[in-house]
């Protein structure tokens, strides 16, 4: 794979409302302008969840253009040409997704729901943390692999193990 653009990523949940919009997040900043990320749903809720954009927002990141939104968007005519397609939930990935345009790489990355976290404020807060550990490292793996040198079939395998793979516990490394 020969890297000319920025590679177009999208991110999959069915809500789109926390995973897959700080899955975006993320590998738009740790991307370093090769990769350009981007989020969407099955079923999405309307709006981004109010927790997950507290915790970007506490992380710096830019929120403005953060929205919920259809996988529909990206099959449409003028629709950005995805080079990797992740399902970051266990429903996403069990559904039948559309035919994608140009035929990208795909894996499931499923991580835990963060809103359906149960306890208190601060519990709740934990989880959207975990998930965002998660994805920060799993996406931090796929940014880093030599894309230019691998083929295809060992390229699907990486991103699978990718999926497969347990981020550290916190404080770990």
């Amino acid at each position: 794979m020969t890297v000319e653009r920025p590679l177009n990523v999208l991110f999959l949940c069915t809500g789109n409302s926390a995973r897959s919009i700080l899955a975006e997040a993320i590998i738009n900043r740790l991307g370093n302008g090769k990769f350009k990320g981007y989020s969407a749903g099955s079923m999405p809720a309307g709006r981004v969840h109010p927790m997950a954009l507290q915790l970007l927002g506490r992380l710096n990141y830019d929120t403005s253009g953060a929205r919920s939104k259809s996988w529909e968007e990206f099959t449409a005519p003028g629709a950005p040409r995805l080079d990797f397609v992740f399902t970051v939930c266990d429903n996403a990935a069990s559904e039948v997704c559309p035919i994608w345009p140009g035929q990208p790489m795909s894996a499931h990355w499923g991580v835990p729901d963060p809103v359906t976290a149960e306890g208190d404020e601060a519990q709740r807060a934990l989880a959207f943390a975990d998930t965002y550990r998660m994805l920060n490292n799993r996406i931090g793996i796929f940014t880093s692999l030599p894309l230019s040198s691998l083929d295809t079939l060992s390229l699907q395998r990486r991103l699978d193990d990718i999926g497969r793979s347990k981020a550290p516990a916190p404080g770990k490394t």
